[in-house]
């Protein structure tokens, strides 16, 4: 994602402003407890198909990407007006369901339905929910985080999902739709990894998650 996020953020960066149309406080579709800002495409880009789910893991990104103002409302500004397109999924758009930096959460979609953010047509699109840690250098990851934390246990509670089943990007082995050519799996969430695998900084965080349960 970092090299399309590269091309869509100066461009957005320069018209963001502090309000904006499709922006709102939470409803029924956050999680309790948490303070989520709404940014919801309204059946277009990453919404114009009609995809369903019942979520049964939810699974962390980082953003991988680090300029100043790179937070969570402006990847959602960039989902809401559908600057994530991809020529590789049978969406035609990058798209998840919340981002999370450290003042701030943003939801994208709704958590019964599917995203495009893991795996192509695998289990991670089809029945996980997709959260994007910003990694923008202008804020605090540790704050990141801890706000992150916070949501997947709000989620896991509202949805029923075990702490097992909460995982990172690396979990889903990528198989593009449009050739069949086999990525393999993610260094990602890159900053929670041991050399793109899960260790103890994973377990830190999954700790993190449990304080919040």
């Amino acid at each position: 994602m970092k090299r399309l996020l590269f091309l869509a953020l100066p461009l957005l960066l320069a018209t963001c402003t502090p309000s904006g149309p499709g922006s709102s406080r939470s409803s029924h579709s956050a999680p309790e407890g948490v303070n989520v800002s709404l940014m919801i495409p309204a059946g277009q880009y990453g919404r114009h198909q009609m995809r369903p789910m019942d979520p049964r893991y939810i699974t962390v990104h980082t953003t991988q990407s680090y300029g100043r103002g790179a937070g969570a409302r402006t990847h959602a500004q960039i989902l809401r007006r559908g600057g994530l397109k991809s020529t590789h999924n049978s969406l035609g758009y990058l798209t998840w369901h919340f981002s999370v930096d450290s003042e701030s959460i943003y939801q994208s979609l709704p958590t019964n339905e599917q995203g495009q953010h893991a795996d192509y047509e695998g289990s991670g699109n089809k029945y996980s929910i997709g959260i994007e840690m910003c990694e923008n250098r202008d804020g605090s990851f540790a704050a990141t985080k801890a706000r992150t934390a916070k949501l997947i246990a709000q989620l896991m509670k509202q949805h029923d999902i075990p702490l097992s089943r909460v995982v990172g990007h690396c979990e889903w082995e990528r198989v593009r739709y449009s050739d069949g050519k086999n990525l393999g799996y993610k260094n990602c969430p890159k900053p929670l990894l041991d050399n793109g695998k899960y260790g103890p900084k994973w377990q830190a965080f999954k700790r993190q998650i449990q304080s919040y349960l």
